[in-house]
């Protein structure tokens, strides 16, 4: 009885969850006789149609709006990756004075919401003429700048670094490995799980992200996917059919990454990797 609730429990869990997004993926494919909403509910068309997916695709510049995100989200991916990297390192792995309360002070950035820091950072970004500008390069960095890194990453990376068994490292310094041969050779191969756990997250944070993109992008053809769906729920805002379609084909490429990523996603990475 025990399983049986929980199983309960879960079903119901993945129904609350998954439920929404199998009715917005049923609403894109219903044909133009078939009414979006209607009482009761109907999962499975009657009428099965791509024809959504070609109408929105061809009515708006989704290919634009897909290859502007693509850059910006891709690129916040290395950088934040390379740059967790080279913070957590000397966190995690050397000795120097005042080391906690360097990593102390950049926990405590995770506390403090966006919104409180989007005035100046913009004034900043504003003052380094990366908004409102032609130049596809300068608009891409104004948008990317303030998600190179953060303190989650940081942490992230970090937190793995210090359970690299202290014997490996000095293997490898009696090898004749230096700091930086002993991050690329020792220690990264050991936190891959970790790092493509902060790609994915990173990859879905910048990919939905719409507030920062919304005050840097001026020009409609350097809109981002999540700008570009506002523009699509104005555009058809009687449509729901292609307004659920373009949403659906906003969502494969989030799904892409974490399929490519998930077999990362494993424990025990250390473990054995010391005998004796």
């Amino acid at each position: 009885m025990r399983k049986f609730a929980l199983y309960g429990v879960l079903i119901i869990l993945v129904i609350i969850s998954v439920g929404p997004f199998l009715w917005l993926l049923s609403t894109s494919l219903k044909g133009a006789n078939e009414p979006a909403f209607q009482y009761p509910p109907v999962l499975i068309p009657h009428q099965w149609t791509l024809h959504n997916f070609v109408e929105v695709w061809q009515k708006v510049p989704m290919a634009a709006y897909f290859t502007n995100s693509i850059i910006v989200t891709v690129l916040s991916v290395i950088f934040n990756l390379v740059f967790s990297v080279l913070a957590a390192y000397p966190l995690a792995r050397f000795e120097f004075k005042g080391k906690n309360a360097i990593f102390m002070m950049i926990l405590a950035t995770m506390m403090i919401p966006f919104q409180v820091i989007m005035i100046p950072l913009y004034l900043i970004v504003l003052k380094l003429n990366l908004v409102d500008t032609h130049n596809a390069v300068s608009a891409y960095l104004g948008v990317i700048i303030p998600f190179v890194v953060g303190g989650f990453g940081i942490f992230l990376v970090r937190q793995d670094m210090v359970h690299v068994p202290k014997q490996l490292e000095e293997s490898a310094i009696m090898d004749g490995c230096n700091s930086f041969q002993l991050l690329m050779q020792v220690i990264l191969p050991l936190i891959k799980p970790t790092l493509a756990t902060l790609a994915v997250f990173t990859f879905m944070a910048n990919w939905g992200e719409f507030l920062w993109p919304s005050i840097t992008l001026t020009k409609p053809e350097m809109y981002t996917l999540p700008l570009g769906l506002v523009y699509l729920q104005g555009a058809f805002s009687a449509n729901w059919k292609l307004i659920a379609a373009g949403t659906i084909l906003a969502t494969v490429p989030v799904v892409v990454f974490f399929l490519l990523l998930q077999r990362y996603f494993v424990s025990g990475t250390l473990s054995g990797a010391v005998k004796g």
